[in-house]
């Protein structure tokens, strides 16, 4: 016996799907708005354009072999609680001498 158009078992696997495809999209989302905050941050704190604080943070990325949108969540901890691992500290600075004008200037002091 075939399926007909309505079978419910294929509704519910579609309404599966849409749900992970959601889920996928919320996922997304959150990732950009928390790397497009990274970015600000060293277009203030580095004095890069947004597209050369985008190429810093992959740089970042690349040479500590951690995923973009944790070296953004480091880089937003760094900027809320001045705390930032000498590592990727050390690339981000590299990382600004490649592709922009300053180094980062230290953390702000509560």
């Amino acid at each position: 016996m075939t399926p007909g158009p309505h079978d419910p078992s294929d509704e519910a696997d579609r309404i599966f799907e849409l749900q992970e495809e959601v889920e996928q999209l919320k996922e997304a989302v959150t990732s950009h708005a928390v790397v497009d905050q990274a970015i600000g941050m060293m277009v203030a704190l580095g004095r890069v354009t947004p597209d050369e604080g985008w190429v810093v943070l992959k740089d970042v990325s690349q040479r500590t072999n951690i995923k973009l949108r944790n070296v953004a969540d480091l880089i937003l901890i760094w900027g809320r609680y001045g705390e930032l691992s000498p590592q990727i500290r050390a690339e981000l600075e590299a990382a600004l001498d490649r592709h922009g004008p300053t180094q980062i200037p230290e953390a702000p002091s509560e």
